[in-house]
């Protein structure tokens, strides 16, 4: 038996032919000139046998596909199936291309197979073909289609019709639902349909525990089916008898929900699920004019610009969410009937689609992540670069080819730290500020300027840390103007003293260390956390204002971390903290990623759990405060320091908080 194929080196088109291939026929096979080495590519990877597979060189776009006058007489009367798959499956595509390849296409394609006097033709529709049909849309309706105006729809919906008014040549049409990858490999070529919410998804479960009950969205049903199921139920039904002029609708019997999906989808790649769905039809009571002139407002329109871009969700996407349109498939049932031909659930092979999108289609795979792409040739600020966080930093930053700027007050190990960078192979230059001197900070800023015309990237790290009590603090007034005086106005000063040349560039980063106690409220740190906070705050307001010029603020709520600030703590000995290594991966993080804050899931759900349930939060955190005494440094005990050993309720408890001061 032969077979011509168009759109064979598409998706659905390589498993058709594979199964075509298992009927020992020919598989002819329409094909660009300069698309040869595709085929012959798909063919070694699908384990085709090429001796059964013959390429025929055509343009879906030229009258009569393009085919040779010599080669459409050597086909007549020799093809007894023709499928017809090539087409354009994308929202995104421009309405002229998808006219020029679904509807005129099909056209040359319908012409093709009268002028080889083919057995049948199998054309490859879509459920797309029924609109935003309100209701069942059975599988004999077509002209009752509504909702028309996508250009995909459209040409899906106008490129049925010419078959249906083909008489030249028999004919049977096929309507896949959403077409997503293989149920046995997960394997899919293009990111699609349901593939639009896996960035959001991981973007979440980056974010929060995957417990964690979260708000989502709920609306239509949509129909997804695997390709496995859609290239077998194809190649079954075309080789049924007497089902000629009829329609097929390659659908799931039982479509989930939209919130149904994505839940089935959060599970499959561990991100938390929506417990709490808000169903989107409910706004439908909205007249389309108001919410088409609330969408439209520049502030409205720009965040849903935003938040679509970040997630890489294409706008046209969005109005399939309360799509409305279910699908009877009884004749395809029928037709299928005994085959053993069905479509698996969701469930059973969600986690293959999400493994497989995770290893070979995820955006994220593709974008320059190396520290080298972003640094290399920039100049970087590095503030506490003498030591710890800021000296594990300034190595990578320097190490990657930047031209890494370190400042900290103590000459010795600042320039130490210098000489053995450069040793290294970096380019580092040393600068000795106190940063709690405002007019230190500004002869900083205008050194460094006058040596390298610019900063690219801007890390304030360096820091001051109190654990003490408020009832000890009565008489140290000081040691909240001296948290303050580094911690947020030299910082600030910085930031100040920068921003100028980064504006009229229009590119600069600013990243803060800030503290999970920001997040956490901890108990005992009043000082600190107050002006970590402080510089917190000022961020959120410089992104609002500057994200529009190319400044972006990245805050990081730092986990405690072993470094000499938490040494007079001795508690903190028995207690789980990061390395100053692990510390610098997140600044690394920052500098690749640009987010507007990078925190701790646990850091996350504790300022989450404080707005929510604030008095229970309270109770947790004046729990922590009884539990974690001032420590022998806070309250000026020498002797005591050596006595000094966490107890076995304060392990436990700070192993459960890993990463909170207390």
């Amino acid at each position: 038996m032969a077979y011509l194929v168009t759109g064979a080196t598409g998706f659905i088109g390589r498993f058709l032919v594979s199964n075509l291939l298992r009927r020992k026929g020919t598989v002819h096979v329409l094909v660009r000139k300069d698309s040869q080495k595709k085929l012959a590519a798909i063919g070694k990877a699908m384990g085709w046998d090429m001796k059964c597979v013959v390429p025929v060189v055509g343009d879906m776009t030229q009258p009569a596909c393009g085919v040779a006058p010599a080669q459409v007489k050597a086909l007549k009367g020799t093809i007894r199936h023709v499928f017809h798959l090539a087409a354009v499956y994308d929202l995104t595509a421009s309405a002229a291309s998808q006219r020029a390849a679904n509807i005129d296409g099909t056209q040359h394609a319908l012409d093709l197979a009268a002028a080889i006097d083919a057995g049948c033709f199998h054309h490859t529709s879509s459920i797309a073909a029924a609109g935003l049909y309100p209701g069942i849309f059975r599988e004999d309706m077509f002209a009752e289609a509504e909702g028309l105006d996508d250009p995909y729809l459209r040409t899906k919906h106008d490129a049925e019709g010419l078959v249906r008014k083909e008489t030249r040549v028999k004919w049977r049409i096929y309507r896949p639902g959403m077409v997503v990858g293989h149920s046995q490999t997960g394997e899919i070529d293009k990111i699609d349909g349901p593939y639009y919410f896996f960035t959001f998804l991981k973007k979440l479960r980056e974010m929060l525990p995957p417990w964690m009950p979260t708000l989502g969205i709920e609306g239509g049903r949509i129909n997804i089916v695997p390709v496995d199921f859609v290239a077998d139920a194809m190649d079954h039904i075309a080789h049924k008898p007497k089902l000629d002029g009829h329609t097929f609708h390659l659908t799931d019997p039982e479509p989930m929900r939209v919130g149904e999906v994505l839940n089935t989808f959060a599970r499959a790649g561990h991100a938390p699920e929506m417990t709490m769905r808000i169903d989107a039809r409910m706004f439908a009571f909205v007249p389309s004019g108001v919410r088409g002139a609330v969408a439209g407002l520049p502030p409205v329109r720009r965040f849903i610009g935003m938040l679509l871009r970040d997630f890489r969700i294409p706008k046209e996407v969005l109005k399939f969410i309360t799509y409305p349109t279910r699908f009877d498939n009884r004749e395809a049932e029928r037709a299928l009937k005994g085959s053993g031909i069905t479509v698996p659930p969701l469930e059973s092979y969600a986690w293959r689609l999400w493994d497989y999108w995770e290893r070979h289609l995820d955006p994220d795979l593709f974008v320059d992540r190396t520290l080298k792409g972003k640094v290399g040739g920039k100049v970087v600020v590095i503030t506490g670069g003498s030591s710890g966080i800021g000296l594990s930093t300034a190595q990578r930053v320097a190490e990657a080819g930047a031209t890494t700027i370190i400042v900290a007050r103590g000459e010795e190990e600042l320039f130490k730290a210098r000489d053995a960078m450069n040793a290294a192979g970096g380019k580092v230059h040393a600068y000795t500020a106190d940063l709690a001197d405002m007019a230190d900070c500004d002869r900083l800023v205008a050194q460094v300027l006058a040596d390298h015309g610019h900063v690219d990237i801007l890390i304030n790290n360096a820091g001051r840390s109190i654990r003490r009590s408020i009832e000890l603090s009565y008489d140290r007034f000081h040691d909240f103007e001296r948290t303050m005086q580094l911690n947020y106005f030299g910082s600030l000063r910085l930031i100040m003293g920068f921003l100028p040349k980064m504006t009229e560039r229009r590119r600069g980063h600013v990243i803060n260390i800030s503290s999970i106690g920001v997040l956490a409220n901890s108990p005992r740190f009043s000082a600190y956390v107050a002006s970590k906070a402080a510089l917190d705050a000022f961020s959120r307001c410089a992104q609002g204002e500057l994200s529009g010029k190319g400044i972006a603020f990245t805050t990081i709520n730092m986990p405690l971390v072993r470094t000499p600030m938490i040494a007079p703590t001795k508690m903190y000995d028995s207690v789980p903290t990061l390395s100053t290594d692990e510390a610098a991966d997140l600044l690394v993080k920052a500098i690749i990623e640009r987010p507007s804050r990078i925190a701790t899931r646990l850091g996350i759900f504790s300022a989450l759990l404080n707005a929510v349930a604030p008095k229970a939060y309270e109770v947790v955190m004046n729990t922590a405060f009884e539990l974690f005494p001032d420590s022998a440094a806070a309250k000026g005990d020498k002797k005591g320091l050596k006595d000094e050993q966490a107890s076995n309720e304060q392990i436990a408890f700070a192993a459960l908080m890993r990463g909170v001061h207390w």
